[in-house]
């Protein structure tokens, strides 16, 4: 068992799929964009999470259409689904009876815009996906406004997890988000970096 809730984003393959699910990662990410270079197809989809069990499945959409996003979703029986827009949640949570988990990049807030940003879509959204598209660090600035956010919502960290005191200075309930990676051939992965925080995340 692992120590903090971990999802895994951009899940394109059964070897990652497999190898988190037995590490005991709570939630796995597909995207169902078709101009996603990490798409996976309803077909592909059902193929992979038929050898799953007990864990949550995500449908990724970074699609601003709720009509859209509704219409592919009938083609994946997933557990919960995660946005980019935060105007979506209102109407999805009303459409939807599944979790809603807002992707947030850090890239573009300061940190008293973030917590607004929470306070307001607290009641819409499960969790909050905090990552960065310009591989920002954990900087102590970070980790003390992570771990006043953490009082008050539901976090999942995605950015300057590259070391082991990164992972130990995270405020205990805030969870991990990692992502998936290509096989380099069928059934042959290397795990690297995302073995590397699951077993430093496993329960000694």
């Amino acid at each position: 068992m692992l120590t903090r809730t971990v999802k895994i984003s951009n899940v394109t393959n059964l070897s990652d799929a497999r190898y988190c699910a037995g590490m005991g990662v709570e939630m796995l990410g597909f995207s169902i964009d078709e101009d996603s270079p990490n798409y996976i197809s309803p077909k592909k989809f059902e193929d992979i999470c038929s050898w799953l069990a007990g864990v949550t499945l995500v449908a990724e959409t970074a699609d601003s259409s709720a009509e859209s996003i509704l219409a592919k979703l009938q083609n994946y029986p997933v557990h919960a689904v995660q946005v980019e827009q935060p105007a979506l949640l209102g109407y999805l949570k009303s459409e939807l009876t599944l979790p809603l988990i807002l992707r947030i990049s850090v890239d573009l807030y300061e940190a008293d815009e973030i917590q607004s940003l929470l306070d307001r879509y607290g009641d819409a959204a499960s969790n909050f996906l905090l990552e960065s598209d310009q591989n920002a660090e954990l900087s102590p600035n970070w980790l003390e406004t992570l771990s006043n956010l953490a009082t008050e919502h539901p976090l999942l960290i995605g950015f300057g997890l590259n070391s082991d005191l990164a992972l130990h200075n995270l405020p205990e309930n805030v969870g991990i988000a990692l992502r998936g990676s290509e096989e380099i051939r069928p059934g042959y992965k290397d795990f690297g970096s995302m073995m590397d925080i699951l077993e430093a995340l496993e329960e000694q």
